[in-house]
């Protein structure tokens, strides 16, 4: 069943106020331990940029996507396009080719053209997006058909301005309801699988958890 059964309650949030306030000063820290970055950037590396695509679009982007290359007859996208909260996090970022400030809160209708990427990714930012189905059913829209989209995610946060939906639930819920954002968003996706990233030893996970929640454009 869809998660979403009463949005005006479930997609508030403590701190109401325009989000081009809370982000309008740049933030140039990781928001997860080191840990869970290096996994992040090892997943992105091995599961993307190997893959070589032609385009790429890091939506909710920041000041890095994490793109490295793993070797040299691996080259990053010729077109990776950014799009965030915060203009000098934007431009200070080596991976984009080119980027766009735009609240998906407050629009989430993409800017660019249908079929325009053969990625999409979001990296630590699901948690925040108020009308995540409308946003989802663009990277539909935006994806080519094969394409697939990629959303990481922890349990780290802005507590102030993620929605409630997502305060008030623990990681499988988190992996649940983003199963649920794609699968009822009508973005004509397939094959949503979600991965454990987090780094572990034994059964305990150590430092902060990362889930990543896949699929494939129809």
């Amino acid at each position: 069943d869809n998660p979403i059964t009463d949005a005006a309650t479930q997609m508030s949030r403590l701190d109401s106020t325009p989000d081009s306030i809370f982000y309008a000063e740049p933030r140039f820290v990781e928001h997860v331990d080191d840990n869970a970055v290096q996994l992040m950037t090892n997943y992105i590396s091995e599961q993307i940029v190997a893959t070589q695509p032609a385009s790429v679009l890091d939506l909710c982007s920041s000041w890095t996507s994490h793109m490295t290359t793993t070797t040299a007859s691996h080259r990053k996208p010729s077109r990776v396009a950014g799009l965030g909260m915060n203009a000098k996090e934007l431009e200070a970022n080596p991976s984009l080719t080119e980027w766009t400030v735009q609240d998906l809160n407050e629009n989430p209708i993409l800017p660019y053209e249908d079929r325009s990427f053969s990625i999409v990714l979001c990296q630590l930012s699901i948690d925040y997006l108020t009308k995540p189905e409308e946003v989802l059913k663009e990277v539909g829209r935006v994806l080519q058909p094969g394409g697939s989209v990629h959303i990481l995610f922890s349990n780290r946060l802005f507590l102030s301005k993620a929605v409630a939906l997502w305060t008030g639930a623990d990681d499988i819920d988190h992996v649940y309801t983003v199963g649920c954002y794609l699968h009822f968003c009508s973005g004509g996706f397939k094959n949503i699988a979600a991965k454990d990233l987090s780094a572990r030893k034994g059964r305990k996970i150590v430092g902060d958890p990362l889930y990543v929640v896949t699929a494939t454009k129809v």
